[in-house]
């Protein structure tokens, strides 16, 4: 069952709509660095297509009609996209979620210190990564300052041309016989991730005076203090914009393509529903999923069950069985990439089984490890469905697992939104070099990722 090479069957025309759509993710990428900016990013283009926040309606006492577009924030960072359908809603919806976290590194809340002349924040990192692969690269710092008197202060320093970058120094190899001897997990360790953020004294300052330097102009620039720290959410990404891969360009570089490749993939197939679906399509944007998925923000909370029984009151669907109903009848693609053919490393995958850049987009029927332990084992009936929406409209898609038996192995949200009894597939973006600051995809596999989604959201 060889997939052929998306690539080949694209004419003029369709090579056209696949650039303009890498285009757009390429800006909404760039706009995403943290989950925070992807989830302002969405709402600012959700507005621009027609959204409204529900509340305005709950507050205004109004009554969605079919085709009205709504949104939902929660803790400006998880999202969902409703566009209402002709049927009630107990009869289900047609669901797409993501998640837009990405492995990163969080500055500690007393994190500012000064060593050897340098100033540094304190790290610590968030989700699966290799720690060495963040040290000696440009990165910038971006995030909020939570102040007592209730004023939030946006700050991102690193993206700007004339910006300043950060980095995290490593051992230079004249120096390190002992650290090469080191297995790779801990050739850096998780409390060596320390933030160079300066190297000038102040004048007049009688004790750190390199660290004094830097609140000075934190307090200048920003109007934040030392103590403000402590209500603080910075994160550390890498510095620079996502990039066109190869002579061909025919790849995209760049931080966080898991998963905001899936979430920018939903939203613009939400944004390019024209007519009133039958089922009502949701798109669900969510937080923690690289930590589990908890939290107020991660799909283990009760946000989208939430969302949804507000949104059947303002329809007139009332009563607890008629959302059990609701999420019961629902089906879901979980979309999230999967780990794609990587030649270098061809040991750890079966290549029968394996994504393959450019082959289009990923169903993995199950995730979970040695066994299948903690997946989601999606049906052969909803699998044989989706077979023919994608077929119908022309969506280059492959099938895959995340690596070789007892070797691979890892979870999305598939699981969580499953429990209510939904069907639920994973689908998404084959990804190399996943968890590291800089990730590929191929332009081919997010254009048909949209494409994808979209016909689900209508056919499904």
């Amino acid at each position: 069952m060889e997939r052929k090479n998306a690539w080949e069957t694209y004419d003029a025309k369709e090579t056209a709509a696949l650039e303009a759509v890498c285009a757009r993710y390429r800006a909404y990428l760039d706009a995403s660095k943290t989950e925070r900016e992807c989830a302002q990013e969405t709402v600012r283009l959700a507005e621009s297509a027609g959204y409204r926040d529900i509340n305005a309606l709950l507050r205004a006492g109004e009554r969605p009609a079919p085709g009205a577009k709504l949104y939902s924030v929660t803790m400006k960072k998880s999202v969902l996209l409703f566009l209402l359908g002709e049927k009630p809603l107990e009869e289900g919806l047609n669901i797409v979620g993501a998640h837009i976290d990405s492995p990163r590194l969080d500055v500690k809340q007393n994190p500012l210190y000064e060593d050897g002349g340098m100033a540094y924040l304190d790290t610590h990192y968030y989700g699966g990564i290799k720690k060495y692969q963040w040290v000696a690269l440009p990165l910038a710092l971006h995030g909020v300052v939570a102040k007592k008197d209730g004023t939030c202060v946006t700050i991102a320093v690193g993206e700007k041309e004339d910006d300043p970058v950060f980095t995290i120094s490593d051992l230079l190899i004249h120096l390190a016989q002992d650290q090469m001897e080191k297995k790779a997990s801990v050739v850096i360790e998780g409390e060596e991730l320390n933030l160079i953020v300066g190297g000038k004294p102040l004048q007049g300052a009688e004790k750190d005076k390199v660290k004094a330097g830097v609140l000075a102009l934190l307090k200048e620039r920003y109007g934040v203090e030392e103590e403000d720290f402590l209500s603080a959410e910075m994160e550390v990404v890498p510095a620079g914009r996502c990039r066109e891969l190869g002579f061909d360009r025919s790849m995209l570089l760049g931080y966080g393509h898991d998963d905001r490749v899936c979430a920018f993939a939903q939203v613009e197939a939400m944004f390019g529903l024209d007519a009133v679906p039958q089922r009502t399509c949701c798109c669900v944007l969510a937080d923690k999923e690289e930590v589990g998925s908890v939290g107020a923000t991660g799909m283990q909370s009760r946000f989208f069950e939430n969302a949804l029984a507000e949104l059947m009151v303002l329809c007139g669907e009332t009563g607890e069985i008629r959302l059990r109903r609701a999420l019961r009848n629902s089906r879901m693609l979980s979309c999230d990439v999967s780990a794609g053919f990587d030649p270098n490393f061809a040991s750890v995958f079966e290549k029968k089984n394996a994504a393959y850049l450019g082959k289009g987009v990923c169903f993995n029927k199950f995730t979970g490890r040695r066994g299948k332990s903690g997946s989601n084992d999606a049906n052969a009936e909803f699998i044989g469905r989706l077979r023919r929406v994608m077929d119908d409209a022309n969506v280059h898609f492959q099938t895959a697992e995340l690596g070789r038996v007892d070797v691979g192995g890892g979870g999305t949200i598939a699981y969580i939104c499953a429990l209510y009894g939904m069907e639920v597939i994973d689908s998404g973006v084959p990804v190399l070099s996943m968890h590291a600051p800089w990730e590929i995809v191929n332009k081919a596999d997010v254009y048909e990722a949209a494409k994808a989604y979209r016909a689900f959201l209508l056919n499904a």
